[in-house]
């Protein structure tokens, strides 16, 4: 009973993606998770995900946004859920390239190469432009707009919980709250033991997001970094951040070294924006999941009221998430070099969870055919690791 023909080990936005896809393919398949998906530990959790088909990180990535949307298509017509993707659109604001930054270089010129490449229907808007559509945002005359009508967000919690239930109606076993120890592989097929059990499959999927590097060998666990990130959602004065009236949005401040990301007040609990730090690595079991007011405070400060004065300093909520994240921001989707019977998925960097849906449908094709549809090769290991 204790054997399966694939196993998943992690079930936030891939692992949860990854199972579903082996169980609607009649695959006697097992997920198992340290906590109970979805949760607040790790990194699928905050309400909202932007979601782009424009991808300024890599135009290989587009077709898996583009699958993605798709799937999740397909999942609110079985489930009934019709609010896991929202496309009201998304609006990234730019300056001049040398006073621009976000994660990668050149990222708004990258997006806006994928979108012509790709026939992604899309708007350029000058400052003034800017100031007449979205007064919210203080601009400076040398900043310009890409509006893409077709982005928007996905709800992270819910499509966790969504495909998690399909995988259980298609016969997948699911264990939450189930700690994995360590797997060993052999020549036919994989050991995993838990802190409850003991279990075989012919396949082991590594989806263990933060907690990945804890089942890699220090040579393989060098090439991930975790992070701390923390979101903020500001309260609103009237109806002005009301999805009607205000974007999803991606920030490259000008002249500062960190972007700032949002949505518009889409629940009433607020305007959620974050922005991302990379400069002190954690390991995922010792991150401070608390947020303090005095981060709350300099957040307001340093990065919303000057670009965003009609937000009031009064936060509502805040929350920490993790990233793990790669030397050049990319996905890893490959065989671990030690043992084929293992698969590594690491597909987040700060920008993965539009994609998670497309990559549960390759890690199943790779772990029942062991090839995919979609050319892998951006996503091999071996970039990443020591010559």
């Amino acid at each position: 009973m204790n054997t399966f023909d694939v196993a998943v080990l992690g079930l936030g936005a891939v692992g949860s993606a990854a199972v579903y896809q082996l169980a609607r393919r009649k695959v006697r398949a097992i997920g198992i998770d340290r906590y109970s998906p979805p949760h607040d530990l790790g990194s699928t959790h905050g309400a909202t995900r932007i979601t782009r088909e424009a991808i300024g990180e890599g135009a290989h990535l587009t077709p898996l946004a583009r699958r993605s949307h798709e799937i999740w298509r397909e999942i609110e017509r079985e489930t009934g859920v019709t609010t896991l993707l929202s496309r009201r659109g998304l609006l990234i604001i730019s300056g001049p390239a040398k006073t621009s930054f976000t994660h990668v270089q050149d990222f708004l010129a990258n997006t806006i190469a994928a979108a012509r490449s790709h026939g992604i229907a899309h708007e350029i808007l000058d400052a003034d432009a800017l100031r007449s559509r979205y007064p919210q945002f203080h601009v400076r005359d040398d900043e310009v707009g890409y509006f893409e009508p077709g982005a928007g967000f996905v709800r992270p919690e819910a499509c966790v919980t969504a495909q998690l239930d399909l995988a259980s109606r298609h016969g997948a076993h699911i264990h939450r709250d189930e700690r994995v120890t360590e797997f060993i592989p052999g020549a036919d097929d994989v050991l995993i033991k838990t802190e409850r059990d003991e279990y075989r499959a012919r396949v082991l999927i590594l989806a263990a997001g933060a907690w990945l590097p804890e089942f890699l060998g220090p040579r393989l666990a060098n090439a991930f970094r975790v992070f701390r990130q923390v979101m903020f959602w500001f309260s609103t004065h009237d109806d002005s951040f009301r999805p009607e009236r205000f974007p999803v949005f991606i920030w490259e401040l000008s002249g500062r070294t960190q972007a700032i990301y949002g949505f518009p007040d889409i629940d009433g609990d607020g305007v959620k924006v974050a922005t991302e730090q990379y400069e002190q690595g954690i390991a995922a079991a010792s991150a401070n999941r608390d947020v303090s007011a005095n981060e709350a405070a300099a957040m307001h400060e340093n990065l919303i009221a000057p670009f965003l004065p009609q937000l009031s300093p009064r936060c509502v909520r805040a929350a920490a998430c993790l990233y793990t994240v790669t030397a050049d921001f990319g996905f890893v989707i490959d065989r671990h070099p030690e043992c084929e019977r293992v698969i590594i998925a690491s597909c987040c960097s700060g920008h993965g969870f539009k994609h998670s849906a497309a990559v549960g449908e390759i890690l199943s094709e790779l772990a029942l055919t062991g090839r995919s549809s979609v050319d892998l090769s951006p996503f091999r290991l071996e970039r990443l690791l020591p010559a």
